[in-house]
């Protein structure tokens, strides 16, 4: 099957959608942003988030082909940029982990301008040959690689302002690889799986993989770092955007959590977008009853229909550890991830949303669909990482502070756009 650069919208599971999707809505409330903005920073009795109000960044890179799919043997990189407070003072932080999904993995500009051409054209052959040059792994010599995973600084400085250590994983090997559907989430999952014991090895005893292979991401220069007791791998959250977003979900699952790392415990999981296959026969692999879990959608995304916003629903049947649905208006797929939006000027960035003829400025996510104004880019990323940092911090640090937000009750981002926010009662 040819593989095609956009991602395809997933269909609507026939099954046990409608039943989920109802009893998660008779046990919810939701709201919609109206008022004007409210700050999110009320004293709370104490300051769960400490920070120098600064951070600093690291990178590490064990190599192309560092790990191997277990269903395939294909090769997967082993790489993280990871963004932490500047001063780790002397107790230990929560580490977050977040995963990119499905685009293309090398920066070849010619390979884009023809498969571009080869599309209009209609010439197949040509699209093919051009795809697998975007999309191969390793990438050819010369090539650039597509950081997708650098995506994400702006979300990883904001959060390791907040007192957490953030580290964004490459996963350019699965994009390329031949495993799809539940196998694609759960070659995530294990991918994640194995960064969580690497720190785990870090953190506790300053060992392992990950001890002494943290260079400057400008320079290349070694950088040593004193992770080791400041890492609480017993309080970890994990974020997942696009195709990882099925994967963390996969990930924190009831049934997998026999996979995590030993000492490690997760937290908090969080869809951005998820791209689930709601064409699966076995939700088992994605319920979700012991772990808050978080999942997001902007109404202009071109990539991910709303059925995400209900799969996620009926994964979340049950749990009683809080679950969320922000809806996000006039966000679209693409803008979470700046490697992937327009302003990058890097390969195949796009705005994936709609536009409505006639209203410049408007944008939705299919025909006939209620139009929004369009976030720009930077508007878009500002409410992932408000919403984003109220989950993680509550979860995580036990911010109550953030329960407002969480229920919808109050809209801190209200004078830039309106949320919809759904909340399972706990």
């Amino acid at each position: 099957m040819l593989k095609r650069h956009k991602r395809t919208r997933v269909s609507v599971r026939l099954l046990g959608l409608s039943a989920a999707a109802l009893s998660v809505a008779a046990a919810a409330f939701t709201y919609t942003s109206m008022a004007g903005a409210v700050g999110v920073n009320e004293a709370t009795g104490r300051n769960p988030v400490p920070s120098s109000g600064t951070t600093k960044t690291v990178r590490y890179d064990m190599g192309d082909a560092a790990w191997h799919l277990p269903q395939t043997g294909e090769p997967v990189e082993l790489t993280g940029v990871v963004h932490y407070p500047a001063d780790l003072g002397t107790g230990r932080h929560p580490l977050i982990v977040m995963m990119h999904g499905l685009h293309d993995t090398c920066a070849d500009r010619k390979a884009d301008a023809a498969r571009t051409a080869a599309e209009h054209d209609g010439d197949d052959a040509a699209y093919e040959a051009a795809n697998a040059k975007l999309s191969a792994w390793p990438c050819a010599s010369g090539t650039p690689v597509l950081h997708s995973d650098r995506g994400y600084d702006y979300l990883g400085r904001k959060l390791a302002d907040q007192g957490f250590v953030v580290v964004s994983v490459g996963a350019n090997g699965i994009n390329a690889s031949s495993v799809w559907g539940d196998d694609n989430a759960a070659a995530r999952a294990d991918l994640i799986n194995r960064h969580l014991r690497m720190w785990q090895e870090l953190s506790s005893k300053d060992k392992g993989e990950l001890a002494g292979k943290f260079t400057d991401p400008a320079t290349g220069a070694a950088r040593r770092v004193g992770f080791a007791h400041h890492v609480d791998m017993g309080n970890v959250g994990i974020m997942g955007h696009s195709r990882a977003g099925a994967g963390v979900t996969w990930q924190a699952a009831d049934s997998h959590r026999g996979q995590w790392p030993k000492g490690v415990d997760v937290k908090a999981v969080a869809a951005l977008a998820p791209a689930y296959n709601v064409m699966t026969e076995d939700m088992s692999n994605y319920t979700i009853t012991k772990t808050p879990f978080a999942t997001f959608r902007g109404t202009c995304d071109g990539q991910v229909g709303g059925e995400a916003l209900w799969f996620a629903a009926d994964a979340a049947k049950g749990n009683r550890s809080g679950f969320y649905r922000f809806a996000i208006h006039g966000a679209n797929h693409n803008y979470f991830n700046t490697q992937w939006s327009p302003q990058s000027r890097q390969v195949a960035a796009a705005d994936d949303a709609m536009p409505v003829e006639g209203h410049p400025g408007q944008c939705t996510d299919r025909e006939g669909a209620t139009p929004a104004r369009q976030l720009t880019e930077r508007q878009q990323r500002h409410v992932a990482a408000t919403y984003l940092g109220a989950f993680f911090r509550r979860h995580l640090l036990g911010d109550t502070g953030q329960d407002q937000v969480l229920t919808g009750a109050r809209h801190p981002d209200a004078a830039i756009t309106e949320v919809d926010v759904t909340t399972a009662a706990r």
